[in-house]
């Protein structure tokens, strides 16, 4: 099943072409919260408020009507992080399996540790992986909204992602909602310039949905991420994700992430993305304002749109008190 959000409130709930209202529910976020409270699952929690009318939610995500498939009322209280060097490519997997370390970059080297231990038996704890901060919930874009790079950008570039949506219940137990598209926004530009930077490339908005897959994540993810500009595509390129493409489990990125107490805080919202092997920035492809990104993959229902702006008043300077 597939869950959507509308910015005006209420929750749609879709199977196969049949798209409703979710009785009563006037957010993701508090139909969680009432399921983790309840003790049951989210399709439990719907089949007890149960369906109202019939929606046409392509129309919905046309107008721009629907938001983040799961937001948290207050965003200081939702978080953007992700992983990188997950997932795999035939060319630098090779060279990671066998290559000698001597003279290896780092990130090649990080890479090599996903593929030995990335995806450790059950119960057992597997090798950490590259982490980041995106920002709070200021930051994640509605489907259809710019995504607006600051005024100091170098560069704004797309990352077609599978994020993972969690709930923190009372008792500090972290309760995985399910799986929505993401457009996990970067400055390659600025990380190009030194690895260390990265921190700073990651500082940027980020786009998800239209649509939350509740349930297990697919093992083979096929999609497509392409580039419009003025109405023409520019560039496309089929992306994969999934644990089949991937050097680490879902279960293994999710335990490196809530093994933080930090992470942990009753109420929270994280939003986690895996990581993707696809860049436009890679084939030398540069994106100006009013560049459509469009990610689409079938497993989880309408594509992603976001056009490209760009913040035009830079920060001057703090001033003492």
């Amino acid at each position: 099943m597939h869950l959507s959000q509308l910015k005006k409130g209420g929750v749609i709930f879709r199977r196969g072409n049949d798209a409703r209202l979710v009785n009563g529910a006037e957010s993701t976020y508090a139909l969680a919260v009432e399921a983790i409270d309840r003790g049951m699952s989210l399709a439990a929690a719907i089949e007890a408020r149960g369906l109202g009318d019939a929606v046409d939610l392509a129309a919905l995500a046309e107008e721009g009507a629907l938001d983040c498939p799961v937001r948290h009322p207050d965003p200081a209280h939702m978080f953007l992080t992700g992983t990188g060097l997950t997932h795999l490519g035939s060319a630098s997997t090779r060279d990671a399996m066998h290559a000698d370390e001597k003279g290896m970059s780092d990130s090649m080297k990080m890479f090599k540790m996903g593929i030995e231990g990335g995806k450790p038996e059950k119960g057992k704890e597997g090798v950490q992986p590259e982490w980041f901060y995106k920002g709070t919930g200021t930051c994640a874009v509605a489907p259809g909204d710019p995504l607006h790079s600051p005024d100091c950008a170098l560069d704004g570039g797309e990352e077609p992602e599978i994020a993972g949506f969690y709930v923190v219940g009372a008792d500090g137990q972290p309760y995985r909602l399910g799986f929505s598209l993401a457009n996990e926004f970067s400055d390659h530009v600025t990380e190009r310039i030194n690895y260390l930077f990265l921190a700073h490339s990651k500082l940027r908005p980020a786009s998800f949905g239209p649509e939350l897959l509740v349930g297990d994540l697919p093992r083979d993810i096929r999609g497509t991420s392409r580039i419009l500009r003025e109405g023409k595509v520019v560039w496309e390129k089929p992306f994969l994700s999934g644990e089949d493409n991937m050097s680490h489990s879902i279960a293994n990125l999710e335990y490196h992430h809530f093994k933080y107490g930090l992470f942990r805080q009753p109420g929270d919202l994280h939003v986690h993305m895996f990581g993707t092997a696809t860049l436009s920035f890679a084939d030398g492809v540069s994106c100006g304002e009013g560049d459509v990104w469009e990610i689409s993959a079938p497993d989880f229902g309408l594509p992603l749109r976001n056009p490209h702006g760009r913040e035009k008043k830079g920060f001057a300077a703090v001033k003492a008190l």
